[in-house]
């Protein structure tokens, strides 16, 4: 049988492929622009290379880093999530009611989570029984899932929490708040899982080719609804510790967050047509769209110039990769 993988050049971390070769270069490229982007800033102004505004990007990424990686993953897949940011107010908002119901914080939580959880499973079934496309079936539940959050609290952000609620957000652990440790545990899990696992291998097989990948056995269907199902997950988390950290669930939180995910994860070398790309990748394409906003905010730029920066980035990026894949594929 046909090694899936042969018939498409899917990029497998930890493979000695060309391919792989230039996606860890790609690491190493974003990493050398971060850091070449702090060096101008420090000459720029004195705050931005300070240990407390560090801290302040860490934990205004916290939220974005965690979707990025459900982002990330279903992108491998071959599919696409529109959903992340309606199911992070979604999450957050009902974490929030749950609580003010007289629901236990833990159990408040767990619930939020498997809300998140189901609505990544309604995508994948959406996408991979009924064939909707990608596209308009998590636009769709990205519409649904904002709009519940919008009717439970009729526009209204939902408030006075219990107070131990807030020590993810905003407790200390070894001088950063939890929900930090939390998110750079979970990125580098991620990874080892995506780049080590015999699942996350499946991923990487069904976006690269999925035709060859069901010839060869694996339950296409499965993996690709268990992408949209993490994907979920990670939203529903990353909700609620937005709410930790804000101490109130904000149903119109998360607008706009499904195009900066993506936007992050191509940067990081995620492939809009699947099979390519890797969650530390992605993690630093989030770390530096957020050095962009903190810079912008600091230098005093207009936040309406940030989307627009944001796009060209993105733009740019999506081209060269474009480049690259033209003149390395064999003529």
């Amino acid at each position: 049988m046909t090694e899936p993988g042969n018939e498409h050049k899917t990029f497998m971390p930890g493979a000695g492929t060309w391919l792989g070769r230039i996606l860890r270069v790609r690491e190493f490229l974003i990493t050398l622009v971060i850091i070449l982007s702090g060096v101008v800033m420090r000459l720029v102004t004195p705050y931005f290379l300070t240990a407390s505004n560090f801290l302040a990007i860490l934990i205004g990424l916290v939220p974005s880093g965690l979707i990025v990686i459900g982002e990330t993953m279903v992108l491998v897949g071959g599919g696409l999530d529109l959903s992340v940011g309606a199911v992070m107010a979604l999450s957050g908002t009902l974490a929030g009611l749950f609580m003010l119901s007289g629901l236990g914080i833990a159990l408040s939580v767990l619930l939020a989570l498997i809300i998140g959880g189901l609505i990544g499973l309604l995508n994948g079934l959406l996408i991979t029984k009924i064939h909707v496309n990608a596209l308009i079936a998590t636009l769709g539940t990205m519409t649904i899932a904002r709009g519940v959050a919008l009717v439970l609290t009729e526009g209204f952000t939902v408030t006075n929490l219990p107070g131990a609620f807030s020590y993810v957000g905003q407790g200390s652990l070894l001088g950063m708040p939890p929900m930090v440790w939390l998110m750079i545990l979970v990125i580098i899990v991620a990874d080892i899982a995506m780049r080590h696992t015999t699942f996350c291998r499946e991923i990487y097989y069904v976006g690269g080719n999925e035709r060859a990948a069901l010839l060869s056995g694996i339950p296409v269907d499965r993996v690709k609804m268990s992408t949209y199902v993490i994907s979920g997950l990670l939203s529903a988390s990353a909700g609620i510790m937005l709410a930790s950290r804000l101490m109130a669930g904000t149903p119109t939180a998360g607008n706009g967050m499904e195009l900066s995910a993506i936007a992050a994860a191509v940067i990081g070398g995620a492939s809009l047509v699947g099979g390519e790309g890797t969650i530390l990748g992605a993690a630093l394409g989030t770390f530096f769209l957020a050095i962009i906003s903190n810079a912008s905010i600091i230098l005093g730029i207009s936040i309406y110039w940030q989307g627009v920066v944001t796009g060209i980035i993105l733009v740019l990026t999506v081209a060269a990769d474009m480049f690259i894949r033209q003149r390395s594929s064999p003529r």
